[in-house]
């Protein structure tokens, strides 16, 4: 016995306390549990979850998977010390990372990487996770949380995500039937959701040396509140809209921006044709594009630029998907070779 505590002691010294991290894992079984489907068979805490292949309603089932983190803007979630929004980002982009081929989230898995373990911390990124999950109607079925000192400084962690979701054969959404003639809608983001942050926080704080509490022009927001807002999940919407109409193709527009994540979709003999200024530019954006100093044709390679999702329909179901949500005529797909030409 006196070994085994001279062990942990050893190990704690090496900055890794056992005891601390099982602690903050027995504490969190309710919040895992509220996420859970009829289909979850597994306990909390085991090697593995288990999630039974029952897929009522589906002819010719196709699971689709995904895998994502939140990257730097894990940086402005440490200088606000608010870490509940981070854990809604990352099931959001899974979410529509899969939600493009039409699939439907079954159960999510996170690994969470950090070089001392803040069990507050901890605490706020699994509610995130917890509720973005509930949402989605995602079992939230396991985990990975890792003390890594020596990789990750200090209470710096690292947050990323697998998800896994379902999809009939048929109805699986691939770029095939797109063609010249049909109309981009765009779906309004929140902010720069999960992509971009090294670029901005190279702009807004070391080139501009703003504060994070500093007033956004237009807006009763701070500029941190602004660059922390959560990612939106589409999912819901896009299942509500396909309904009434086909969707052709759907983009989310991640890391790359309109100009490398369309062309995933496009067929081809296909290009699309954006033009810019046919929404409403968000203030965040407004204010890196006007006193970032960087070339318009980077920036829409880079952010989202206030469209956090591009539906490709045809003319004649467009009016349709403006008349049931918030969205925009963007664009327009014209005989090309999988290219985004950008409008100014």
């Amino acid at each position: 016995m006196k070994k085994n505590t001279k062990s942990k002691k050893a190990y704690a010294a090496a900055g890794v306390d056992i005891d601390l991290g099982n602690q903050v894992k027995s504490g969190i079984g309710a919040r895992i549990a509220s996420t859970h489907r009829k289909e979850v068979l597994s306990k909390i805490g085991g090697f593995g979850g288990l999630f039974r292949a029952q897929f009522k309603g589906y002819k010719d089932p196709v699971l689709v998977s995904s895998v994502d983190g939140v990257g730097t803007k894990l940086k402005i979630a440490s200088l606000l010390r608010r870490h509940d929004t981070i854990g809604q980002d990352l099931v959001n982009h899974c979410v529509n990372d899969i939600a493009v081929v039409g699939a439907d989230p079954l159960f999510f898995l996170d690994y969470v990487g950090t070089g001392r373990l803040n069990p507050g911390v901890f605490n706020e990124i699994l509610g995130g996770l917890a509720v973005a999950c509930k949402e989605a109607g995602c079992a939230l079925i396991g985990g990975e949380t890792a003390q890594m000192p020596g990789i990750y400084q200090g209470e710096d962690y690292d947050l990323v995500g697998c998800i896994v979701g379902v999809v009939d054969k048929k109805k699986a959404i691939d770029g095939s039937k797109i063609k010249a003639g049909d109309v981009l809608v765009g779906f309004p983001s929140s902010g720069l959701h999960t992509n971009g942050y090294s670029l901005a926080r190279e702009i807004l704080f070391n080139k501009l040396n703003l504060p994070l509490q500093t007033p956004l022009p237009g807006t009763k927001q701070t500029l941190g509140h602004a660059l922390l807002m959560p990612h939106v999940n589409y999912q819901p919407l896009l299942k509500k809209l396909a309904r009434r109409v086909t969707f052709k193709g759907l983009s989310h527009i991640t890391g790359g921006g309109f100009v490398d994540n369309i062309p995933r979709i496009l067929p081809a003999d296909a290009d699309a044709v954006i033009h810019i200024g046919m929404w409403p530019n968000l203030p965040i954006f407004e204010l890196i594009e006007r006193r970032g100093g960087v070339e318009r044709e980077e920036l829409y390679q880079v952010f989202n630029m206030g469209i956090g999702m591009v539906a490709i329909v045809s003319a004649k179901d467009a009016p349709k998907v403006l008349e049931q949500s918030k969205s925009y005529i963007i664009g327009q797909i014209v005989k090309g070779n999988r290219k985004v030409k950008l409008k100014f």
